[in-house]
Order: structure tokens, then C-alpha cells, then sequence
């Protein structure tokens, strides 16, 4: 959403939107990140232009592997999206997604995995 909008439910004509780049993070905020999709995701008359993606905690990895996830394997994104996201996608989203938006997601998410010593190095 972007910071003019209230924080009340978005109704079927509104346009989900925010201005930001790949993987902004939000004020400083590591454990979620902004991705603004390429090709936005139609739902009714709502308009789906950027997810905001909280890092998994291990309640939303269940019935995961790990491995699947940071490899970006996509029936592994098809369940944790709609976990971590906002709005909520369901699987039915998920499937819309653009390849090269599901690419920004699903490297959003593995980027959650790396450790504070490793991305130090970077």
C-alpha cells in the first residue's frame, strides 16, 4: 500500500499499489521487503500492483523443505505466498504471477535465509 492509504481492507475496486523498488526494505525493516510486480495480479476488479513479503517464521514453513524454498521451487512458493504476503494471495494469485515476477518473489524470500554475517560481507 502506499503511505497515503488507510489502513482499512482493500474493497474489489481498489488498486493495491506501492512505489518501491525491488526489495526495498521497509524503514529499516529486514524481516519484510516491497516487490512491485511487473505484471499486476487481477482479482475482480481489484488490481494487485506490489507484495509486501514478511520473512517466514518456522509456522509458515511447515510441511516445507528449506532446500525447495531457497531454491525458488515453485509449488514450495505456491504454499508460503500466501503465508507471508500482503494482501494475501491465494494459490490461485500465485498461479497469475508473471515468471519474472515470481523470479523477484521467490529471490525476495531466499534473500530472508542469508545470515546478518553474510550479508555483512556482501
Amino acid at each position: 500500500m502506499s503511505k497515503t492509504e488507510t489502513t482499512t481492507p482493500a474493497t474489489a475496486t481498489d488498486t493495491v499499489n506501492s512505489p518501491a523498488t525491488t526489495g526495498q526494505l521497509i524503514a529499516g525493516d529486514t524481516n519484510s521487503a516491497i516487490v512491485p510486480l511487473d505484471k499486476p495480479i487481477r482479482r475482480g476488479e481489484q488490481t494487485i500492483e506490489s507484495l509486501t513479503l514478511r520473512k517466514p517464521d518456522a509456522g509458515s514453513l511447515r510441511g516445507l523443505k528449506l532446500f525447495d524454498v531457497i531454491q525458488m521451487d515453485v509449488l514450495a512458493l505456491r504454499t508460503l505466498l500466501p503465508r507471508i504476503s500482503s494482501p494475501t494471495l491465494t494459490t490461485a494469485d500465485v498461479d497469475q504471477l508473471d515468471p519474472a515476477d515470481l523470479l523477484k518473489v521467490g529471490t525476495e524470500v531466499a534473500a530472508f535465509f542469508v545470515s546478518k554475517e553474510a550479508k555483512a560481507s556482501l
